[in-house]
């Protein structure tokens, strides 16, 4: 029987790589995913847009599979070292990962972690999955609570903290339990890390951030390995909750790709310039980036880390007001609650409901791709009015530019506003 016989509808063909895998991955990011070349085609794989497509191919209908689709997945897929199943949102990926674990089964997971995939499970009809919150760079705890779970998802670096999991040591032994593991790799990118080349199962993307990297995309990823024999399963999941991404997300999201390798190297070499400024700045009280050699997972990161990302977590004096004096005062830095943009960001994460292990104090940077002196005067400008707001708060409102946070309804990573949910 032919293998198109034998397929299910929602599991695409495997597509062959655009681009020998003995390229780097910076230069796979750029060469992989594109068409065959042929006289006066196009560079480029172009936006698709059908619902319907004429019978006969591996195709049916516009769930189940798009040419665009396709080309994003070939990238991810090479670039991670694995099949990429794309998605409408990094929330549906997550969903998606989640689906996987049988009614009642125990999720074991950051304390510290994306706020989506904790309200997730918080959310989640009472009895459908057990979460079991751990320090997740502590190795030792987090085995102790492999027994009866089902899947250990790690987050590495850690959003908003940045700690550092021991992925290796965590994935061979959750499998010696019989977990499924799973890695969001949001804050690294396959550039900086790749978990499935450390025993992970399942990579998942939040590809609205650093991989599109232009602020105007939502979209998800999962990535399987090879061995795993879970893609079928995840394109049928897709398929049938409607979890697709749009060709036009799909397409400004393989575009944005194709600059990550200059993106990430410019955001790096920036966060690391303003992440020891910071630390030597009389204001800050704790920084927290991988890369500064003092950071307590500074060897761990350089074991399992190509690079050191570009986000920064760090605390001021002065407690919740003065940091958030300082997010509302910077004017080239944007004041945001998403990250990974060309832009550089800024929000103090603990204004969220749910952000309870966080710091009053603690921002998130997420480092982009300006200049760097530019961004040091602004943090400066914006730390002198985090200074004067913890020495008189009540005269700090006519230095900023804008309205008071109070003026402004605020929504965090989900939408939510924050006085509909007391979850993330």
């Amino acid at each position: 029987m032919r293998e198109e016989d034998r397929r299910s509808p929602f599991s695409a063909l495997a597509t062959p790589r655009s681009a020998p895998r003995n390229l780097s991955r910076r230069t796979l990011a750029i060469s992989a995913g594109r068409p065959e070349p042929a006289p006066d085609a196009p560079l480029n794989s172009p936006a698709v847009f059908a619902s319907t497509y004429h019978a006969g191919g591996p195709v049916a209908y516009g769930r189940d599979g798009n040419p665009t689709w396709t080309a994003l997945e070939d990238v991810l897929g090479t670039l991670e070292g694995g099949t990429a199943v794309a998605f409408a949102s990094g929330m549906a990926a997550i969903d998606a990962v989640l689906q996987l674990v049988p009614v009642g089964g125990v999720v074991v997971l950051p304390s510290d972690g994306f706020g989506g995939t904790r309200a997730l499970l918080a959310n989640a009809q009472e009895g459908r999955w057990r979460a079991r919150f751990v320090d997740i760079a502590d190795t030792e705890t987090v085995i102790a609570q492999f027994a009866d779970a089902a899947l250990l998802w790690i987050e590495s670096p850690t959003n908003p903290k940045l700690d550092i999991a021991e992925i290796a040591v965590l994935a061979a032994a959750a499998h010696a339990h019989g977990l499924l593991v799973a890695v969001d790799n949001t804050y690294a990118t396959p550039l900086a890390q790749r978990p499935l080349s450390l025993g992970a199962d399942l990579v998942v993307h939040s590809v609205t951030k650093l991989l599109a990297g232009h602020s105007d995309v939502v979209l998800g990823a999962i990535v399987a390995s090879e061995v795993s024999g879970l893609c079928g399963q995840l394109r049928r999941h897709r398929s049938m909750a409607g979890a697709v991404p749009g060709p036009m997300d799909a397409y400004l999201a393989l575009r944005g790709i194709r600059t990550l390798p200059l993106r990430l190297e410019r955001g790096e070499a920036n966060a690391a310039i303003l992440a020891e400024r910071l630390a030597a700045h009389p204001q800050v009280e704790r920084v927290r980036y991988p890369g500064l050699p003092d950071d307590p997972w500074h060897e761990r990161a350089s074991a399992q880390m190509e690079t050191f990302g570009n986000m920064v977590a760090f605390e001021i004096g002065g407690g919740a007001a003065a940091a958030e004096a300082l997010a509302r005062s910077t004017r080239l830095v944007v004041h945001a609650t998403s990250l990974g943009g060309i832009e550089t960001t800024i929000e103090r994460r603990a204004r969220w409901p749910g952000e309870d292990a966080v710091a009053p104090s603690l921002l998130r940077l997420s480092v982009g791709c300006e200049d760097v002196e530019d961004l040091w005067t602004d943090l400066e400008h914006a730390l002198k009015i985090a200074a004067a707001a913890a020495a008189a708060p009540d005269q700090v409102n006519v230095e900023l530019d804008g309205p008071s946070p109070s003026d402004i309804p605020a929504t965090n990573d989900l939408g939510i506003h924050e006085h509909e949910t007391d979850t993330p």
